[in-house]
């Protein structure tokens, strides 16, 4: 038994610097990383070492360990990629999650400053812009509805809007579009 291990030893010693170099090629040409690989053919060495059979010549080996360090090389690879898919779709995911709450939050602070902003207006001037903007009548309607020309819903609108303009600026307020 210790004679086995021995020259299981000597063999083994004998076979690493030859072998390594060609396995260390395969697995550098698939992970394009020198450490990994270096890692995946220490892997692959130590298996070969623990085998519970020496192959019967060095050819024999080498084709072995080109096998199993490709196999390790590809899984290491397909392992990399899903890791690399899945930090993809999470990012993907996140900045739209995250950019639809803000801007959910700025339509919703836009709202209340443009509320605040048109009760500030005087209601003659209020009530044609509401009318136009919000309830999206055109000026012929919204002469009918108010019992004026359809000039003066213009000329209201008109000041209604600098107006608006005027004091949203006062406030130093940022309106948000859509």
């Amino acid at each position: 038994m210790l004679k086995k291990t021995k020259d299981r030893e000597e063999r083994f010693n004998e076979e690493y610097p030859i072998l390594f170099p060609i396995i260390y090629r395969v697995s550098y040409r698939i992970t394009g990383d020198e450490a990994i690989s270096e890692d995946l053919c220490h892997e692959a060495f130590i298996k070969y070492y623990e085998r519970h059979e020496p192959l019967p010549d060095i050819n024999q080996a080498k084709y072995w360990l080109i096998r199993v360090v490709k196999n390790m090389s590809l899984n290491y690879e397909k392992k990399r990629m899903r890791e690399k898919n899945a930090v993809s779709k999470l990012e993907k995911i996140t900045p739209q999650y995250m950019e639809s709450t803000e801007k959910e939050v700025l339509k919703e602070e836009t709202k209340i400053v443009v509320q605040e902003a048109l009760d500030k207006l005087p209601y003659k001037l209020r009530v044609v812009l509401v009318f136009k903007e919000y309830a999206q009548l055109n000026y012929k309607e919204i002469g009918a509805i108010l019992g004026i020309s359809e000039g003066n819903v213009k000329v209201r609108i008109f000041r209604a809007r600098e107006r608006l303009e005027k004091i949203l600026k006062e406030e130093s307020a940022y309106v948000s579009e859509g």
